[in-house]
């Protein structure tokens, strides 16, 4: 009887298969690159096992298992790999809150997870992926720049309005906010956090949530409500482009939700283009 190929747990021995892999689309494995580059592969310094899926000799997807569960498979390999990764969550249980990253890899793993898994909280399947690589079309805003460290307490309502906006759910749910709060300054420390604070009152912010050597890409968006519909949201993107271009990668990308036709827009003039599609499974 022939048996289907299964996942591995991979080790510290496989960061070069690994590496190798992920280079394949350097803007989609960003935060997976990014992690790789910073600990290596192996389970105790990634903080979560990292699975791997070969028909053959040569790797042909990877999977993290941690807070999210983010898969990523070469062309062709994508719904072999979900019926790997699949059999290995479903013994481990569900740990993590969101399944993320390239929609043709979670999109598999989803549809076979769900029975066991579900319902989600919410699932988004179409979050275009957009990059840009050269300098932004339109003027960066000058007023955005790094958070400093004593403008945490100004930056966390914003930050807080913008995760229950974009989720759904507020970040203070679970521990009352410290481990948010923990998150929002370890990127205000790393220079990775970037506002236009005018008055102590955050009009807009953004942050660059995941850094490889490759690419960076730029999450957390946000304008405060009573200034939106003025192009602040376009002219500080752009701002976050030119500052990321110089200052941490290459390549600057983010997703977006395929609905958010405003957003989508303002991207677009500050010269974003579609590079891939990601998928997101909220729990």
């Amino acid at each position: 009887m022939l048996r289907t190929p299964s996942a591995r747990v991979l080790d510290a021995s496989d960061e070069p298969a690994v590496t190798a892999l992920l280079a394949t689309d350097p803007v989609a494995t960003c935060w997976l690159a990014g992690r790789v580059e910073s600990v290596g592969t192996g389970p105790v310094a990634l903080g979560a096992p990292l699975w791997g899926y070969s028909s053959g000799h040569a790797l042909e997807a990877v999977c993290l298992a941690g807070a999210n569960l983010i898969p990523f498979a070469l062309p062709g390999a994508e719904r072999p790999a979900a019926v790997a990764f699949a059999e290995r969550a479903r013994r481990a249980g569900r740990r993590c809150s969101t399944v993320v990253g390239p929609a043709a890899a979670v999109e598999p793993l989803w549809e076979l997870l769900e029975p066991s898994w579900g319902p989600c909280r919410d699932h988004r399947p179409r979050q275009p992926l957009l990059a840009i690589e050269g300098p932004p079309a339109v003027a960066p805003e000058p007023r955005v720049r790094p958070v400093r460290p004593d403008e945490v307490d100004a930056l966390l309502p914003a930050a807080i309005a913008m995760f229950t906006e974009e989720v759904g759910v507020s970040p203070l749910r679970a521990d009352g906010g410290v481990g948010y709060r923990a998150r929002v300054s370890d990127l205000v420390r790393a220079g990775r956090s970037l506002a236009w604070i005018e008055d102590g009152e955050v009009l807009f912010k953004a942050e660059i949530g995941a850094v490889s050597r490759a690419a960076c890409q730029v999450q957390g968006v946000w304008v405060a409500p009573s200034h939106r519909g003025r192009g602040i949201g376009t002219a500080g993107t752009a701002a976050v482009v030119e500052y990321a271009r110089s200052v941490i990668a290459p390549v600057v990308s983010l997703y977006v939700n395929d609905y958010n036709s405003p957003a989508r827009a303002a991207y677009a003039r500050v010269g974003f283009r579609e590079v891939g599609i990601y998928s997101s499974v909220l729990f």
